[in-house]
C-alpha cells in the first residue's frame, strides 16, 4: 500500500504527492479520517484526487493512503431491497452508526457478511464450467431467484461444489483452472467503471410494458433501450420516474436519486414496500435497489452513484433478467463533472461543462441493451438479459438546447418531452406529444405483429394524426374562429379532445388508473376511434354534430379509464352503445 502527503485541498479535489505505483481510478484514503476518494488524474509526481465526502478540515500534510483497487461494488445475496449511497454504503447502517448526518470516513461493508443464504446447486463436481454458468440459486426474495454465477475469467472443471446454508464469503465451490483451484463464494467484486463482459449485443425486440398509456401507445421504448425525460423544473419528472420503477414490466429495477431532493426519495423508501407487484402481488421492494445520492450530499460522489447503479443492472442482466434502471437525474451527474473539471483547470466546454461531457454520457447509455450473456445453466444452452436506461434531465429554465439535453439526445432512442403548459394544466403525464419521439417503433410494431396485434399499431397512427390535425385546426381556429371550420374539422378537434383527456391523461395516484395494461390501452383508444368513424358516418347521413356531440355514451367512454384490469368485458357493452346511440339517432340527452 503506497503512502502519500496531502498538498492541497480545493472542495471535493485534494492534491497529493509522495504516491508512488498507482494508476487511474484506484481508490485512496484521504486525510486521518480516511476519506474514500479515486484518482482522476496523474501528472508527474502529483496525484489528483475526487474524494467522495465532505472535505471541510482536513488540509495540506495530512497522509493519503492508496488501496491499490479500482473503486467496486460487491454483488451477490442481500442488495436487492437494499437502499446505498453513491458508494453503495447502506444508508440504514449509515444511520444507526452516526444518526442523521453521514459522519465523515465510515466504513461499513455493502452487503450482510453475517447472514446466511439456502444455496441449492444445479451442477454436479466433475462438470466443466466457464464465466458466467450458473453454478446454483439462492430464494433472495419472492420475487428474485438469485444465480450464483462462475466469475468473469475463471474456467476449468468443477473440483467440488455443495448446498446447505453459507455466508456469501464462505467457498460453495472449487473449480481446478489450468493454473490453480479457484474457491467460488458467492460474493463478487466489479469495478465500476468498468462493463461486465457480454458474449454478443442484440437489437432490442420486445416493448418494455409501463403501464403509462402515452409512453406506451404513443412513444414506447423497447427492453434493452434508451430513453429520456427532459422538463423544466414541476412539469413532473420525478413523478413519472416513480411510475415507470413501479409498473415497468421489467424483473429488477436500479433506481437512482442522482442529486434529487431528499424527500423524493424518501417518498420511493416509504411507498414501495406498500405498493404491489402487478403480477405477483407482493411488495415492490422484493425487486427494488435505491441508490440515493441526495443534493445535500456530497457532489462527486453523484458521479460514483450512476456507475454503481449501472454495475447493479449489468450483473442482474447476466443472471438472464430484465432490469429497468432509472437516473433521475443525470443533469446533477453533469454538474459534478463541470465542478470537478473546473477544479482541474481543464478547458471548458459549452457552458463550462468538460469537454468530454458528451463521451461521458454516452459510455453510461451504452451500457444499457439487451445482450446474450455469457454462461449458461441446465436447461438451457444461452440467456438473455436486458438493461433498459431511462435518465430524467433538468434542463435549466426548461432550454432542451443545453449541452446535457442535446448530448443524451445523441444516443438515446426515445425522447420524452416534458411540457411545462400541460404540467400547470394538470395534465399528467406532461409527455408533449408534438415534440417527443421514439425510434423503437418499428420495433415495437414487428412485436405486435408476430402477436396479431395489427389494431393496436393501426389505431396508434390514426391517433397520432388526429393530433398533429388538432395542432394544425387550433392554429386556424385562432386566426379565423372556430366557425370557419367544417364540420368534420370540429368532429376532428373533438376526438383529438377526448384522446387527450379520456386516453392520455392518467391519475397517478388512482387506485386503477395508475396502470393500464396493454390490452385495456387497446380497448381504450379503439372506443374513441369508433365513435370517430359513427360520428362520420352520422353526419354523412345528416345528423347534427351538436346533437352527436351531446350522446350519452360519451360519458361512458370518458370513465372507462377507471374499468378496472378484471372487468374488460365492459368495453364491449360500450362499442354496443356507441354504434346503437350514433347510427340511430338514439340515446342522446
Amino acid at each position: 500500500m503506497s503512502t502519500g502527503e496531502i498538498i492541497r485541498v480545493a472542495g471535493p479535489l485534494v492534491i497529493a504527492t509522495g504516491l508512488t505505483g498507482v494508476k487511474m481510478y484506484d481508490v485512496v484514503l484521504a486525510g486521518h479520517e480516511k476519506l474514500i476518494g479515486e484518482i482522476v488524474e496523474v501528472r508527474g509526481d502529483k496525484v489528483y484526487i475526487q474524494v467522495y465526502e465532505e472535505t471541510t478540515g482536513i488540509g495540506p500534510g495530512e497522509p493519503v493512503e492508496s488501496t491499490g483497487q479500482p473503486l467496486s461494488v460487491e454483488l451477490g445475496p442481500g442488495i436487492i431491497g437494499g437502499f446505498y449511497d453513491g458508494i453503495q454504503r447502506p444508508l440504514n447502517l449509515l444511520y444507526e452508526t452516526s444518526g442523521d448526518r453521514i459522519s465523515r470516513g465510515i466504513k461499513v461493508r455493502s452487503v450482510d457478511l453475517e447472514r446466511r443464504w439456502e444455496f441449492v446447486p444445479v451442477l454436479e463436481a466433475g462438470a466443466e464450467v466457464g464465466p458466467g454458468d450458473v453454478l446454483g440459486t439462492v430464494q433472495e426474495t419472492t420475487l428474485v431467484v438469485h444465480k450464483i454465477m462462475v466469475p468473469p475469467g475463471i474456467s476449468g472443471k468443477l473440483a467440488w461444489i455443495k448446498g446447505g446454508r453459507f455466508t456469501i464469503e464462505e467457498p460453495v465451490a472449487e473449480v481446478q483452472t489450468a493454473k490453480r483451484v479457484e474457491r467460488i463464494t458467492m460474493l463478487q467484486k466489479w469495478p465500476v467503471r468498468m462493463h461486465r463482459p457480454y458474449r454478443k449485443k442484440l437489437n432490442p425486440y420486445a416493448p418494455l410494458v409501463t403501464g403509462q398509456r402515452v409512453i406506451d401507445t404513443l412513444f414506447p421504448v423497447a427492453k434493452g433501450g434508451t430513453a429520456c425525460i427532459p422538463g423544466p423544473f414541476g412539469s413532473g419528472k420525478t413523478v413519472v420516474q416513480h411510475q415507470l420503477a413501479k409498473w415497468a414490466d421489467a424483473d429488477i429495477i436500479v433506481y437512482i436519486g442522482c442529486g434529487e431532493r431528499g424527500n423524493e426519495m424518501t417518498d420511493v423508501l416509504l411507498s414501495f414496500p406498500e405498493l404491489k407487484d402487478p403480477k405477483s402481488g407482493r411488495p415492490l421492494m422484493e425487486r427494488t435497489i435505491l441508490i440515493a445520492n441526495t443534493s445535500d450530499m456530497p457532489v462527486a460522489a453523484r458521479e460514483a452513484s450512476i456507475y454503481t447503479g449501472i454495475t447493479i443492472a449489468e450483473y442482474f442482466r447476466d443472471m438472464g433478467y430484465d432490469v429497468a434502471l432509472m437516473a433521475d437525474s443525470t443533469s446533477r451527474w453533469a454538474e459534478a463533472l463541470r465542478e470537478m473539471s473546473g477544479r482541474l483547470e481543464e478547458m471548458p466546454g459549452e457552458e463550462g461543462y468538460p469537454a468530454y461531457l458528451g463521451s461521458r454520457i454516452a459510455e453510461f447509455y451504452e451500457r444499457a441493451g439487451r445482450v446474450l450473456c455469457y454462461g449458461s445453466e441446465p436447461g438451457k444452452d444461452s440467456r438473455e438479459g436486458t438493461i433498459t436506461a431511462i435518465g430524467a434531465v433538468s434542463p435549466p429554465g426548461g432550454d432542451f438546447s443545453e449541452p446535457v439535453t442535446q448530448n443524451t439526445l445523441r444516443v438515446a432512442k426515445v425522447f420524452w418531452g416534458l411540457d411545462a403548459n400541460l404540467a400547470y394544466r394538470r395534465h399528467f403525464p406532461a409527455i408533449n406529444w408534438l415534440q417527443s419521439y421514439s425510434l423503437y417503433l418499428s420495433t415495437v410494431d414487428a412485436y405486435l405483429a408476430e402477436h396479431n396485434q395489427f389494431e393496436f399499431s393501426k389505431n396508434r397512427q390514426r391517433a397520432m394524426a388526429l393530433l398533429q390535425e388538432e395542432s394544425e385546426l387550433e392554429e386556424i381556429v385562432r386566426l379565423v374562429g372556430m366557425d370557419a371550420l367544417s364540420t368534420n374539422d370540429r368532429l376532428k378537434l373533438e376526438v383529438a379532445r377526448l384522446i387527450r383527456e379520456d386516453f392520455l391523461h392518467q391519475n397517478a395516484f388512482d387506485d386503477v388508473d395508475t396502470y393500464t395494461s396493454l390490452t385495456k390501452q387497446g380497448r381504450m383508444l379503439k372506443l374513441i376511434l369508433l365513435f370517430y368513424d359513427a360520428a362520420k358516418s352520422a353526419l354523412r347521413k345528416g345528423e347534427s354534430l351538436d346533437k352527436l356531440l351531446k350522446a350519452k355514451v360519451l360519458e361512458r367512454m370518458a370513465k372507462a379509464k377507471f374499468i378496472p384490469e378484471d372487468r374488460l368485458a365492459e368495453f364491449d357493452d360500450i362499442e354496443r352503445e356507441i354504434l346503437e346511440s350514433l347510427a340511430g339517432g338514439e340515446e342522446v340527452a
